[in-house]
């Protein structure tokens, strides 16, 4: 038997290992066992699997178009979480400001997230230059709490709404999960409200390069969408990773990703 696939995943909150360890848990005795290593930030993982330290990497999509880059196109996404294929950037302000969409934010605040988070930072301009008034009419306050993890921590996404709320911004752009599992209810009940919410794209994607053959990662492909909801031995692993399934990857979904990048002229490497 082969040695098991090594999967990187980058260490943002505590509950990482005890999703990971389910994971193994999961592929163990099986024809694609696999173990893991966890990474401070996403440029060291995908240094280690462009350097072939780990076979497959667990990343977001600003990781995916970094080593897309770096790769001229030879890697390839493995699968995603159903949730990673309908992500958003949602446009929250106080409640009752009445701004109603992007154009209202001509000549106002805008908090976002850490740099290098796609969702808190790079799309939000890139939605303001071409769904909204344009990125340089806009006074953006840049939060920059927990760069290395693009965004994961969420913690740039709550100080950006702690900067509405003690009013030194008028608005703030954050991801649809921090929305709906922390903005509205983190710092006040109601205190929030969202007035401006993009289309779609793709977030998180196992990463692998073409030097891991077919052979290796299809076995190992097949049982992870095999991964059923209702069966109580697999859901805490689906909950706590925030899915109800793993699903195909959509690659068109990452096109307003790689067009924001070449235009903010975000590099390739960290």
């Amino acid at each position: 038997m082969d040695r098991p696939l090594i999967v990187g995943s980058v260490a943002y909150s505590p509950n990482i290992v005890t999703i990971w360890e389910g994971m193994r848990d999961y592929f163990a005795d099986t024809a694609a066992e696999m173990d893991f290593v966890l990474f401070s930030n996403y440029g060291r993982q995908v240094d280690a699997l462009l350097d072939g330290s780990i076979d497959l990497a667990w990343n977001t999509n600003l990781a995916w178009v970094r080593t897309h880059a770096q790769t001229d196109g030879a890697c390839r996404a493995l699968a995603m979480r159903d949730t990673d294929t309908v992500f958003q950037t949602v446009f929250v302000a106080r409640a009752g400001t009445n701004l109603t969409g992007l154009d209202d934010l001509r000549g106002r605040r805008l908090a976002l997230g850490s740099r290098d988070s796609a969702q808190a930072a790079i799309l939000p301009v890139y939605f303001l230059e071409h769904a909204g008034p344009g990125a340089d009419t806009v006074e953006l306050t840049r939060i920059d709490s927990d760069v290395g993890k693009h965004g994961d921590t969420g913690r740039s996404e709550l100080d950006a709404l702690r900067a509405v709320s003690d009013e030194r911004a008028d608005a703030a752009a954050i991801g649809i999960n921090t929305w709906e599992a922390i903005g509205r209810d983190e710092l006040m009940p109601g205190a929030f409200e969202a007035f401006w919410e993009s289309p779609t794209y793709s977030h998180c994607n196992f990463t692998a390069l073409p030097t891991v053959p077919d052979e290796r990662t299809d076995p190992w492909l097949q049982l992870l969408l095999a991964m059923d909801w209702d069966n109580p031995e697999h859901r805490p692993i689906l909950e706590l990773e925030g899915l109800r399934k793993w699903v195909r990857p959509q690659l068109d979904g990452y096109d307003s990703l790689f067009q924001a990048v070449t235009e903010q002229r975000i590099a390739a490497r960290w």
